[in-house]
């Protein structure tokens, strides 16, 4: 496996935060991130005025400010994460549906080591990954919906009777654990044959797909499950997100995308 450099390891990764409430807030994540050797920040829906609250931001970012001034403010998740092809999602909460989920240390070399992969088969058919670590609200953290469009789950394992942590406390120790995993790579690249299980690993014969290319997938496949009256809207009983559960841990490549999608369209000219 090649070594991924500093470079590299500041452009593939992002930080996203939904709907941050305290301006203060994105100060210190853009300090935690900065301290980690992370620039990549993104903002959705943030529930303060920006332009006014950025002073404060700056105040608590204690020297990070090129961190703000270059971050992107989106107003839905879907635009900050569509060219994305791993995300991520910070929760605290156990669900009732399992997600792929990771603790902080495994999931820092699980995407330390996909990257190098991808990074050492860099072509125009096969880019690189860009990977992004979701952070919700400070109170509430990520909705169950927002969980959903996560491949991986993170889970930091806090004590469990005060397991809450500050939004920039959590960016911290994700943010540790990814650099962490990268200054250890030299201690693990040996010559040894590495598994190719998915489109992430180096060997691949094609590029992960992206969010946007999976999502248009899903669309497409509820579409035509209503059109076969397999899926019922009115009573969904959890079909597309057990669907999308399957389909985002299978994490497809481009070509099967196009495969898929080309198995829907046949089904839908036949049942007009």
């Amino acid at each position: 496996m090649n070594r991924i450099n500093s470079a590299q390891f500041s452009e593939h990764i992002s930080i996203i935060l939904m709907r941050t409430t305290h301006p203060g807030n994105v100060g210190a994540v853009a300090r935690a991130m900065k301290n980690m050797g992370l620039f990549n920040l993104n903002l959705v829906k943030p529930e303060f005025n920006r332009l006014v609250s950025e002073e404060e931001a700056i105040a608590r970012a204690a020297g990070a400010e090129d961190i703000i001034h270059a971050s992107r403010t989106f107003q839905f998740l879907d635009e900050a994460i569509s060219d994305c092809h791993i995300v991520i999602g910070a929760s605290a909460r156990s669900r009732k549906m399992p997600w792929p989920l990771m603790n902080p240390r495994d999931c820092a070399h699980h995407v330390i080591q996909n990257l190098a992969g991808s990074l050492s088969e860099v072509s125009s058919a096969k880019p690189p990954l860009k990977i992004a670590f979701l952070f919700g609200q400070e109170a509430s953290g990520l909705s169950n919906e927002e969980l959903q469009r996560c491949h991986y789950h993170v889970n930091i394992p806090a004590a469990a009777n005060f397991s809450s942590l500050n939004l920039a406390m959590a960016v911290q120790v994700i943010t540790y654990e990814l650099r962490m995993a990268f200054l250890s790579q030299a201690e693990h690249a040996d010559a040894q044959t590495a598994p190719v299980l998915s489109p992430e690993d180096e060997g691949w014969d094609e590029a992960v797909a992206s969010v946007s290319d999976v999502e248009g997938f899903l669309a497409h496949l509820e579409q035509t499950l209503i059109q076969t009256e397999f899926h019922d809207p009115a009573n969904p009983r959890q079909l597309m997100m057990r669907l999308r559960r399957l389909f985002q841990r299978a994490h497809l490549d481009q070509r099967e995308v196009n495969i898929l999608r080309g198995i829907l369209s046949s089904i839908q000219k036949n049942i007009q």
